[in-house]
Protein backbone atom coordinates (compact mmCIF):
# COMPACT_ATOMS: atom_id res chain seq x y z
CA UNK A 1 0.00 0.00 0.00
CA UNK A 2 1.72 3.80 -1.24
CA UNK A 3 2.15 5.76 1.93
CA UNK A 4 -0.15 8.81 2.22
CA UNK A 5 1.70 12.20 2.45
CA UNK A 6 0.26 14.54 4.64
CA UNK A 7 0.45 17.99 3.81
CA UNK A 8 1.45 20.70 7.00
CA UNK A 9 -2.09 22.30 6.88
CA UNK A 10 -2.26 25.71 8.43
CA UNK A 11 -4.75 27.04 10.53
CA UNK A 12 -5.66 30.02 8.24
CA UNK A 13 -8.92 30.74 10.71
CA UNK A 14 -8.46 33.25 13.65
CA UNK A 15 -9.26 30.45 16.02
CA UNK A 16 -7.21 29.70 18.93
CA UNK A 17 -6.17 26.51 19.16
CA UNK A 18 -6.16 25.06 22.71
CA UNK A 19 -2.81 24.19 24.38
CA UNK A 20 -4.26 22.55 27.45
CA UNK A 21 -6.64 20.09 27.75
CA UNK A 22 -9.37 21.32 31.10
CA UNK A 23 -12.67 19.48 32.66
CA UNK A 24 -14.17 20.43 29.38
CA UNK A 25 -11.92 18.29 27.24
CA UNK A 26 -12.76 15.43 29.55
CA UNK A 27 -16.25 16.00 29.61
CA UNK A 28 -16.64 16.67 25.82
CA UNK A 29 -14.34 12.93 24.98
CA UNK A 30 -16.32 11.06 27.69
CA UNK A 31 -20.05 12.29 25.77
CA UNK A 32 -18.24 11.00 22.30
CA UNK A 33 -17.44 7.59 24.01
CA UNK A 34 -21.10 7.43 25.31
CA UNK A 35 -22.24 8.20 21.45
CA UNK A 36 -20.25 5.44 20.63
CA UNK A 37 -21.50 3.01 22.80
CA UNK A 38 -25.30 3.58 21.26
CA UNK A 39 -26.59 0.00 19.11
CA UNK A 40 -26.95 1.52 15.75
CA UNK A 41 -23.25 3.14 16.03
CA UNK A 42 -22.15 0.21 17.58
CA UNK A 43 -22.97 -2.04 14.45
CA UNK A 44 -22.12 1.20 12.04
CA UNK A 45 -18.69 0.93 13.78
CA UNK A 46 -18.82 -2.57 13.28
CA UNK A 47 -19.15 -2.72 9.54
CA UNK A 48 -16.44 0.31 9.39
CA UNK A 49 -13.53 -1.89 10.62
CA UNK A 50 -14.99 -4.59 8.27
CA UNK A 51 -13.82 -2.19 5.60
CA UNK A 52 -10.98 -3.31 3.74
CA UNK A 53 -10.72 -1.06 0.59
CA UNK A 54 -7.51 -2.22 -1.44
CA UNK A 55 -8.23 -0.10 -4.54
CA UNK A 56 -9.78 3.17 -5.31
CA UNK A 57 -12.91 1.04 -6.76
CA UNK A 58 -12.89 -0.80 -3.62
CA UNK A 59 -13.33 2.17 -1.51
CA UNK A 60 -15.80 3.86 -4.07
CA UNK A 61 -17.95 1.26 -3.88
CA UNK A 62 -18.97 1.81 0.12
CA UNK A 63 -19.79 5.75 -1.07
CA UNK A 64 -22.67 4.88 -3.29
CA UNK A 65 -26.26 4.99 -1.90
CA UNK A 66 -26.97 1.23 -2.70
CA UNK A 67 -24.52 -0.40 -1.21
CA UNK A 68 -25.19 -2.01 2.14
CA UNK A 69 -23.00 -0.08 4.25
CA UNK A 70 -23.36 2.84 2.96
CA UNK A 71 -25.26 4.24 5.85
CA UNK A 72 -22.48 3.09 8.25
CA UNK A 73 -19.94 4.88 6.06
CA UNK A 74 -22.00 7.67 6.13
CA UNK A 75 -22.85 7.47 10.08
CA UNK A 76 -19.40 6.79 10.85
CA UNK A 77 -17.61 8.82 8.65
CA UNK A 78 -19.54 11.80 9.82
CA UNK A 79 -19.43 11.06 13.38
CA UNK A 80 -15.57 11.28 13.45
CA UNK A 81 -15.20 14.31 10.93
CA UNK A 82 -17.45 16.44 13.50
CA UNK A 83 -15.18 15.14 16.62
CA UNK A 84 -12.36 16.01 14.49
CA UNK A 85 -13.35 19.51 13.78
CA UNK A 86 -13.95 20.03 17.63
CA UNK A 87 -10.23 20.24 17.88
CA UNK A 88 -9.96 22.21 14.38
CA UNK A 89 -12.20 24.50 15.96
CA UNK A 90 -10.42 25.35 18.97
CA UNK A 91 -13.10 23.99 21.26
CA UNK A 92 -10.62 21.09 22.34
CA UNK A 93 -7.35 19.97 22.79
CA UNK A 94 -6.15 18.29 19.06
CA UNK A 95 -3.62 15.88 21.25
CA UNK A 96 -6.21 15.16 23.92
CA UNK A 97 -8.83 14.38 21.53
CA UNK A 98 -6.47 12.36 19.06
CA UNK A 99 -5.53 10.27 22.33
CA UNK A 100 -9.12 9.35 23.01
CA UNK A 101 -10.73 9.35 19.50
CA UNK A 102 -8.20 7.13 17.70
CA UNK A 103 -10.40 4.87 15.61
CA UNK A 104 -11.26 7.84 13.28
CA UNK A 105 -7.39 7.33 12.56
CA UNK A 106 -8.40 3.94 11.47
CA UNK A 107 -11.14 5.12 9.06
CA UNK A 108 -8.56 7.82 7.48
CA UNK A 109 -6.05 5.00 7.36
CA UNK A 110 -8.04 3.63 4.90
CA UNK A 111 -9.78 6.55 3.29
CA UNK A 112 -6.01 8.62 2.79
CA UNK A 113 -4.25 6.88 0.05
CA UNK A 114 -8.08 7.71 -2.24
CA UNK A 115 -8.62 11.21 -0.53
CA UNK A 116 -7.54 12.98 -3.54
CA UNK A 117 -9.24 11.35 -6.69
CA UNK A 118 -12.17 10.97 -4.17
CA UNK A 119 -12.06 14.74 -3.72
CA UNK A 120 -11.88 15.70 -7.00
CA UNK A 121 -14.01 12.79 -8.96
CA UNK A 122 -16.89 12.23 -6.03
CA UNK A 123 -17.93 16.05 -5.80
CA UNK A 124 -16.06 16.59 -2.15
CA UNK A 125 -13.56 19.11 -1.91
CA UNK A 126 -14.05 19.49 2.13
CA UNK A 127 -13.79 15.33 2.51
CA UNK A 128 -11.95 14.45 5.37
CA UNK A 129 -10.65 17.89 6.22
CA UNK A 130 -10.89 17.83 9.94
CA UNK A 131 -8.97 13.94 10.25
CA UNK A 132 -6.35 15.65 7.82
CA UNK A 133 -6.16 18.59 9.79
CA UNK A 134 -5.77 16.69 12.96
CA UNK A 135 -2.74 14.32 11.56
CA UNK A 136 -1.07 17.62 10.09
CA UNK A 137 -1.65 19.54 13.50
CA UNK A 138 -1.56 17.40 16.11
CA UNK A 139 1.37 14.53 17.18
CA UNK A 140 -0.79 12.62 18.67
CA UNK A 141 -2.77 12.56 15.56
CA UNK A 142 -0.09 11.63 13.29
CA UNK A 143 1.75 8.77 15.40
CA UNK A 144 -2.41 7.47 15.73
CA UNK A 145 -2.63 7.82 12.05
CA UNK A 146 0.81 5.68 11.37
CA UNK A 147 0.57 3.69 13.38
CA UNK A 148 -3.25 2.56 11.67
CA UNK A 149 -1.69 2.90 8.09
CA UNK A 150 0.40 0.20 9.40
CA UNK A 151 -2.30 -1.88 10.69
CA UNK A 152 -4.65 -1.60 7.77
CA UNK A 153 -1.72 -2.37 5.53
CA UNK A 154 -1.55 -5.66 7.24
CA UNK A 155 -5.01 -6.04 7.66
CA UNK A 156 -6.37 -5.42 4.02
CA UNK A 157 -3.07 -7.88 2.51
CA UNK A 158 -4.23 -10.49 4.47
CA UNK A 159 -7.85 -10.19 3.17
CA UNK A 160 -6.47 -10.84 -0.19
Amino acid sequence: MKKHKQPKIESKSKVKLKKTPDHHDAELALKLYDLRRESVMRQSRDAIAKFTPRSYEEFIEITKPEHPHNAAWRQVSSYFEMAFGFARHGIVNPDFLAENCGEGFLLFAKVAPHLERFRKEAGAPNAFRNAEWMVANSASAKQRFELFTARFAKQAAAAK
